[in-house]
């Protein structure tokens, strides 16, 4: 079970990323993007490639996995004739797909709920097109849990840009010495810098690879039931990096699910 919130809270708002840091996503992900590989005749990708990928968008994406396959540049890809053809098959599996495999990451559930009971508002940031952030938000009964969805198609840029948390913050007036962004990549990292408000990183995310410490967030966190361990600290500065590594390797695993107590029980194969 989580720890209850102590009487005070140091922010009144709550941002958070999608993929990689309240879904673990990217099984389905790679599910549309082999289903959409096969449907052009083209060999199928690893999951473990897929997750390097995902951070930019769903087009981004899919214009890497198709680059991959073909052996060519990204721009190459982007630029085609056939690529929009690609992008509509892929849309409507992934459509299929969205919500068949993905999973709520462990404490996610209890620790939305519980700062929700305590007035905190709580929105989600991405980099995911509105229509599949609503799909996943809804599979797992968390598009209610949000006082705002900003997705990725929403405004006229998307992370790195600050717009969506500015927008978030303007919405609901917070300011922003009271909110915080908790994601799990560099790209969530310097939005919030860009934002200029505290950021926590998860570190079993998707980060393209890297180890989310060299991306400096002002906290490392195990998961995301330290948000309500200790309200009486503000922002602590970024750990060293010996403590980075101890804090990481207590990391929940990925593969579990996590029930509306707060339990958490092995996912199904």
């Amino acid at each position: 079970m989580v720890a209850p919130l102590a009487p005070a809270a140091p922010f009144d708002l709550v941002l958070f990323d999608l993929d990689g840091t309240l879904l673990d996503t990217a099984p389905e992900i790679c599910d549309a993007v082999n289903d959409t590989l096969a449907h052009l005749g083209m060999p199928s990708v690893p999951l473990e490639q897929v997750v390097l990928w995902i951070g930019h968008g769903t087009l981004s994406l899919l214009a890497q996995a198709l680059a991959h396959v073909q052996g060519l540049a990204l721009e190459q890809v982007q630029g085609s004739a056939g690529f929009a053809q690609a992008a509509q098959v892929f849309a409507g599996h992934y459509h299929q797909r969205c919500g068949s495999r993905s999973q709520p990451y462990p404490q996610v559930l209890s620790t939305l709920l519980a700062l929700r009971e305590h007035g905190v508002r709580l929105a989600v940031v991405t980099n995911k097109e509105h229509f599949y952030t609503e799909r996943v938000l809804q599979a797992h009964g968390l598009l209610e849990r949000f006082d705002l969805v900003v997705s990725g198609d929403t405004l006229p840029t998307k992370k790195p840009d600050p717009a969506g948390v500015q927008h978030c913050l303007n919405t609901l007036g917070v300011g922003r010495e009271r909110a915080l962004f908790v994601g799990d990549s560099r790209i969530d990292v310097a939005t919030a810098r860009h934002a200029q408000v505290a950021v926590w990183a998860l570190p079993y995310g998707y980060n393209m690879g890297e180890p989310i410490a060299r991306s400096q967030p002002d906290r490392v966190i195990a998961d995301c039931s330290v948000l309500l361990a200790d309200w009486t600290v503000a922002w602590p500065p970024a750990p060293r990096s010996d403590q980075l590594v101890l804090e990481q390797q207590h990391c929940a695993p990925q593969g579990h699910n996590e029930q509306p107590d707060g339990d958490v029980v092995p996912a199904d194969e």
